[in-house]
């Protein structure tokens, strides 16, 4: 996400960027000394511990201390320095399993969560509701953002802790390079999901940061989903891979839908631009070239 950030900001967009060798973001002294140096007018914290379905469910401790440490040092830090604005970036995987489709910011903390992601979902909770008291108790304007499923450039590709899009893409990159005639993929495919573009977020948190927002929970999405199946046959398109799609059923299928209430953020002027088939096209360009210089992460 960071990287999306970077490649979106416009050209008179002064950024202050530190590397995990630079800066402990689990830190609060570290963060209040990188902050308080640099003086920034606005943060948008994107630093997270994050992975899918897997990763998730066998990590669950380290899931939720991690995010709350980053969170916490963060935003904290932040509040003392009295910045004035910061975003908040979290996932839909906040509101509960079984919430009335499309998915508003009312449903938050209105049912149980999805099992498999309980310990990251009630890390970001936790950051939302932070954000909402900074900005009551010292009116500052903090608030969150909670994006759909993402996809695109620099993104984890490993198989273990990738998220589903980057997974499929190597999956179906792999079988087509070494001619395997055969692709399995978790769960029945049954499940419906919505995917974005990570530069369509990036253009969501520059676009919110010029807008009277304070406090809030805001969705951020395309509005529309797709059937597991669906997507997994149209990333082999995409691809080039021609051979055989097999679900195991044996494994979870995690939350039968998720698909995001948008029209808060359309009603403050904010839509997404990049369409799934060509934003999965330009991941693909990138991520083969990638592949050659070494650059691809988890690969």
């Amino acid at each position: 996400m960071g990287s999306a950030l970077i490649r979106t900001a416009g050209v008179s967009t002064k950024l202050h960027v530190a590397t995990r060798s630079e800066l402990n973001l689990e830190s609060y002294i570290d963060v209040l000394k990188f902050l308080d140096t640099k003086q920034p007018d606005e943060i948008i914290l994107a630093a997270a511990r994050v992975g899918g379905i897997a990763a998730n469910s066998k990590y669950q401790m380290n899931f939720l201390l991690d995010n709350l440490k980053i969170q916490n040092a963060v935003i904290e830090a932040a509040a003392k320095l009295q910045i004035p604005r910061l975003i908040f970036l979290g996932s839909s995987c906040i509101y509960p399993k079984l919430a009335p489709q499309p998915i508003s910011e009312n449903s938050l903390l209105s049912g149980f969560l999805e099992p498999t992601n309980e310990g990251y979902a009630l890390a970001k909770i936790a950051g939302v509701r932070l954000c909402k008291a900074v900005f009551e108790e010292h009116n500052l304007k903090y608030f969150s953002l909670m994006p759909t499923n993402l996809y695109g450039p620099k993104d984890n590709y490993n198989l273990e802790s990738g998220h589903v899009p980057a997974s499929l893409m190597r999956k179906f990159h792999e079988a087509k390079i070494s001619k395997n005639p055969e692709v399995v993929v978790w769960g029945t495919g049954l499940p419906r999901r919505e995917f974005m573009h990570v530069d369509d977020l990036a253009s969501a948190c520059w676009y919110l940061l010029g807008q009277e927002v304070g406090g809030e929970l805001i969705n951020v999405g395309t509005g529309s989903d797709i059937e597991i199946r669906e997507f997994a046959a149209l990333m082999a398109k995409v691809v080039g891979f021609n051979g055989k799609i097999t679900y195991d059923s044996s494994r979870p299928d995690g939350t039968p839908r998720k698909l995001l209430d948008v029209s808060k953020i359309h009603s403050l002027g904010w839509n997404h631009k990049i369409e799934l088939a060509e934003g999965l096209k330009r991941t693909y360009e990138w991520f083969t070239s990638a592949i050659s210089k070494g650059e691809v992460r988890g690969y």
